[in-house]
């Protein structure tokens, strides 16, 4: 499957997403318990510049300070894996298939896009192919995810849920998390 589409879709509802975010939100607490609105934001900025990085062959860069930037990264990490031979190989920094990695991209992209939205109480659609493509890549990734603390411990979800919320349990979120 082409996940090019989906990371440009993800990024462009994330981007839209951080821009409607105001100043007296950043404090807000969010789903990834070890951050608040600010420290999403800034963790976004840090993946989308690791995984510009990634796409251009590059060692990542060291997590820096929230700068409010998110849509601008974005849109250069699309650009550098919208090159044919971003896909190719491994990741010099993460050691991992360049596939793997883009998967983990759309991973953050469209789970810290919801943090974000049930922090702030705006509405958030998961793009259906994306959460199809992703529910059997976190299954695989879990444990690892988990050991490298990537992923919380998992939340149970009931089977006939919402795929989108199979997936956020899976990988540590409580889809029925509120502020």
């Amino acid at each position: 499957m082409n996940l090019l589409p989906m990371m440009k879709d993800a990024a462009e509802r994330t981007s839209a997403l951080v821009r409607s975010i105001r100043d007296d939100e950043l404090t807000l607490p969010t789903p990834c318990s070890e951050y608040d609105v600010k420290g999403v934001l800034a963790h976004l900025e840090w993946v989308a510049s690791m995984f510009e990085s990634a796409g251009r062959g590059e060692e990542p860069p060291a997590q820096g300070e929230y700068s409010g930037d998110f849509p601008e990264r974005a849109q250069r990490m699309i650009a550098a894996w919208e090159r044919p031979e971003a896909w190719e190989g491994v990741s010099p920094g993460m050691g991992l298939p360049k596939p793997v990695l883009a998967h983990m991209c759309l991973t953050d992209l469209v789970v810290h896009g919801w943090d974000l939205a049930r922090a702030t109480g705006r509405p958030y659609e998961a793009p259906e192919d994306a959460v199809a493509e992703l529910l059997p890549f976190a299954r695989q990734m879990a444990p690892m995810g988990r050991e490298r603390g990537a992923f919380g411990p998992e939340v149970e979800v009931p089977a006939e849920a919402p795929a989108f919320d199979r997936l956020l349990g899976l990988i540590g979120r409580d889809p029925a998390w509120k502020p």
